[in-house]
C-alpha cells in the first residue's frame, strides 16, 4: 500500500479467513446422522454461510464498546461534503449488504429468522438458541434445517424441487368418500 491508501499492483491480494470451527453450522455440517448423511446439505450451509458472511459485513453485529466514528475526521469530513469515493462505495456495499440481510431474514418469516440469526449470525450453539426461544430439547436442529431451506431456496442455492402436480391439491376431511356437508339455507 502506498501512504495514500491505495494498493500497489505488486502488494499482493490477500483474503480474510474464515476458521469453520466457531460456526455451529459448519460442525452441523461435519456431523452425521444415524443414516451416514450430513445432518445438514451443503446447499443449507452455503445458505448459512452467505447470511453470515452478509451480516458480519453490514456491521449489524450488537456493539460492546462505544461506537466512535461519530468523532472520526472521516466522519466530518463526509458531512461537510467532501467524502472520498472509497468512502461512498463500502457505504454502498455496507447498506446493500444489510439490504440483502433484510430481504432474506423476510422472505424465512418470523417465525424461522430468529433461529437464522441467533445460529448463523450470533454464532449460538443450538441448546442455548433453544433455551433462549424456550422450545423443547433437540427441537432446534429440525427448525433450523427448516429455516436454512428456506433460507436456499431464497438465494436459489442448491437444489429447488418443483411442487407435486401428481395430486390435485384440496381439502383434507376425515370422512369417508361419499361424504358430503349439510348446508343449511338461511330462511328468508
Amino acid at each position: 500500500m502506498t501512504a495514500t491508501g491505495k494498493r500497489t499492483a505488486s502488494a499482493p491480494r490477500r483474503t480474510a479467513s474464515v476458521n469453520p470451527a466457531e460456526s455451529p453450522i459448519a460442525w452441523l455440517r461435519r456431523r452425521k446422522d444415524r443414516d451416514g448423511e450430513a445432518m445438514i446439505s451443503q446447499a443449507q450451509f452455503d445458505a448459512g454461510e452467505r447470511l453470515r458472511a452478509d451480516f458480519w459485513f453490514a456491521q449489524m453485529t450488537p456493539r460492546v464498546t462505544m461506537n466512535w466514528s461519530v468523532t472520526s475526521p472521516q466522519q466530518r469530513r463526509r458531512r461537510s461534503g467532501m467524502a472520498f469515493r472509497g468512502d461512498t462505495d463500502m457505504h454502498d456495499r455496507i447498506e446493500n449488504a444489510r439490504e440483502r440481510v433484510r430481504r432474506a431474514l423476510s422472505a424465512v418469516g418470523p417465525e424461522l429468522a430468529g433461529i437464522l440469526i441467533d445460529v448463523c449470525c450470533h454464532l449460538k450453539g443450538l441448546e442455548e438458541a433453544e433455551r433462549a426461544a424456550g422450545w423443547p430439547q433437540r427441537s432446534g436442529k429440525v427448525v433450523l434445517q427448516l429455516a436454512l431451506t428456506c433460507l436456499a431456496r431464497h438465494y436459489g442455492v442448491g437444489e429447488v424441487r418443483p411442487v407435486s402436480t401428481d395430486r390435485p391439491v384440496g381439502v383434507r376431511h376425515w370422512a369417508s368418500e361419499d361424504y358430503r356437508p349439510l348446508f343449511e339455507v338461511p330462511a328468508e
